[in-house]
């Protein structure tokens, strides 16, 4: 490599990390996922910090907590003035382009004070209101209206391989944001490609959807089919690369923004605590990657900002409440966080901790999740045993058994509502009872 890295961001939309055969999933959904995976880096224990599309994308832009950007809800617009990965880039001597969705607009189609700093912009705020799945449609940089042919995954693809072939002689940092697997919103569907959805109907369910119902069994098919297509453009996204000479240049990220619940948890499809709604895939390759094989070490959304730019030799800016992965690779970070940090809004205002083992979430019931961005009183709410538990079926909040647990939890998430630059809550424990029925939550 003669040149700074290239560095790509492959971002999905609430794609479930049990979705990928290097977790499970048994479908055959994600060959190339899963290949770039055992060859590349792969982050076994990936989460965002803020499961919903608008709050997680400020935070994947600026390495800030969405509390601290302003946007911890949808409809609440990144502040003009936020420095985002696209300015560290371009003041590195990197051309930046944007392709599909955004989300951290207050207009659409979005003009260029609210584009975060990206120089090329074929994109939209809300792709799953200006589109469908054979119907896309985004705006270029003079906000003129652009159609792409073809399944949107496939529109989105064939645009990101025209930039990187426009773009090769000079270095470039491009961000990908496709809508799938995410539902089409106002037939609340998920519209695979032709013929997908067929293959999947009827097949393998995760053992939370299995037991806990919602809408999995009518929709399920359909995600698949989308999460199957998105592996395909993520393999052609990668041969393009190759085909070009551009493969050993060129640091991709692989990744989502929030998972999938299948209104099991709530009453729709995110916006909760749980590993379903939390839990995303976390997959790098190119150079510095290869070969890094397996990050078990938990890892957030938030941590991607800093692990870009300190891949590209770019300082990482001391705003930023993320820490690069890069030290991991080389095994030399001893004293990484033992727990993420997860905020949540728009259901209820919530904060929840997750190790290895252990799950914690607590709420405020008596504040707005759509208007508050924090509480200074929180409430428990769940306690989970992931080792025996791993898909979150017993509560064990109330059990006197797991008093002490909850206790070191509980400390434990005080200190991170603080160190995201929130002020230090007050959490009521629960009454404690006997084991009895299993709660469900």
């Amino acid at each position: 490599m003669n040149k700074k890295p290239n560095v790509i961001v492959f971002f999905t939309d609430q794609q479930r990390f049990d979705t990928a055969g290097v977790h499970g999933n048994p479908l055959g959904l994600t060959p190339n996922l899963d290949r770039i995976a055992k060859s590349s880096t792969h982050i076994n224990n990936c989460f965002t910090c803020q499961p919903v599309c608008g709050p997680a994308r400020s935070a994947l832009q600026t390495g800030i907590y969405p509390t601290g950007t302003g946007c911890f809800t949808n409809k609440r617009p990144l502040p003009h003035d936020s420095r985002t990965l696209a300015h560290y880039f371009k003041e590195a001597g990197y051309k930046t382009g944007y392709i599909g969705k955004w989300h951290l607009a207050g207009e659409e189609p979005v003009s260029e004070p609210e584009r975060g700093g990206y120089e090329y912009w074929l994109g939209c705020n809300l792709l799953e209101f200006t589109s469908d799945a054979y119907r896309t449609v985004l705006y270029d940089n003079e906000n003129k209206e652009v159609r792409l042919p073809g399944y949107r995954v496939d529109a989105l693809t064939d645009a990101a391989i025209r930039y990187i072939d426009s773009n090769k002689e000079d270095p470039f940092f491009l961000f990908v944001s496709y809508i799938e697997p995410h539902h089409q919103n106002h037939r609340d569907d998920y519209p695979a490609p032709e013929g997908y959805r067929e293959k999947y109907t009827g097949k393998w369910l995760p053992p939370d959807l299995a037991t806990l119902g919602g809408s999995a069994n009518y929709q399920i098919a359909g995600y698949y089919g989308m999460v199957k297509r998105l592996d395909e453009a993520y393999g052609r996204l990668l041969d393009a690369l190759k085909s070009l000479e551009l493969k050993d240049d060129t640091i991709v990220l692989f990744t989502s923004d929030h998972g999938n619940h299948f209104k099991t948890r709530n009453g729709e499809y995110k916006r909760s605590g749980h590993e379903s709604s939390i839990r995303i895939p976390g997959v790098i390759c190119g150079p510095g990657f290869e070969g890094g094989g397996q990050i078990n070490e938990l890892v957030s959304l938030i941590d991607f900002p800093p692990t870009l730019l300190d891949a590209a030799g770019i300082p990482v800016p001391e705003s930023m409440q993320g820490r690069s992965i890069v030290p991991l690779l080389k095994r030399q970070n001893s004293d990484w966080q033992e727990e993420v940090f997860v905020q949540i809004s728009e259901s209820q205002v919530a904060r929840a901790i997750r190790t290895h083992r252990w799950k914690y979430i607590v709420h405020a019931p008596d504040k707005s999740g759509r208007n508050d961005p924090g509480s200074e009183v929180y409430e428990e709410l769940a306690l989970y045993d992931l080792m025996a538990d791993p898909y979150e079926l017993v509560n064990l909040i109330e059990r006197k058994s797991h008093q002490e647990v909850a206790a070191k939890m509980r400390k434990r998430l005080i200190k991170r509502v603080a160190e995201a630059g929130e002020k230090e809550p007050l959490i009521k424990e629960i009454e404690r009872k006997k084991p009895g029925r299993k709660r469900f939550i």
